[in-house]
């Protein structure tokens, strides 16, 4: 009997097809739905500076476990993906970008500067959420943010409650 299987696995052939696959199809989201007990991990945000680490993998693959656990068990399960903007690394990178053309962030002003910051993270950012992915990872890609994202930043800015005196 003959058969036509690869006498060595191809990881590039089977996991980007059915990544692929389980991604269209929506199979990470997570829609809330009260008839289930809910179980929501929150990425610890890696930093948009680089790349992933083997201590970032590790993590992930960990956290990638248990999501799919319980979702097996029958949860209503949220992985909630996300990057930081690692303020003051980002501001390193984009300042020696700029100094390759001569051009000083203190000229540029912070409106300009930002925007910069923001067009780098844009080409560069996406870095480590592929990896994730070439991963395998199951978060609801449609939930991805960003600390910098101007909901989380209004967050941030907006006190949680009133500060009230002691009588």
């Amino acid at each position: 009997m003959q058969t036509n299987l690869s006498p060595q696995y191809n990881p590039k052939a089977i996991e980007e097809k059915w990544y692929h696959f389980w991604e269209e199809k929506g199979v990470f989201h997570s829609i809330p739905d009260t008839s289930k007990e809910p179980y929501t991990i929150v990425i610890p945000p890696p930093n948009v500076t680089g790349a992933l680490h083997m201590g970032h993998a590790l993590n992930n693959i960990i956290q990638d476990i248990l999501i799919r656990w319980r979702r097996m068990q029958g949860y209503n399960a949220l992985w909630m993906p996300g990057t930081d903007h690692a303020g003051i690394a980002t501001q390193n990178v984009v300042e020696r970008e700029l100094g390759t053309k001569r051009i000083k962030r203190k000229h540029l002003g912070r409106e300009r500067f930002v925007e910069e910051v923001w067009k780098w993270k844009h080409q560069y950012g996406s870095t480590i959420i592929k990896q994730l992915k070439k991963l395998g990872s199951s978060c609801d890609w449609a939930r991805e943010r960003f600390t910098m994202d101007e909901g989380l930043s209004a967050a941030v800015k907006k006190p949680l409650c009133a500060s009230s005196s002691a009588d």
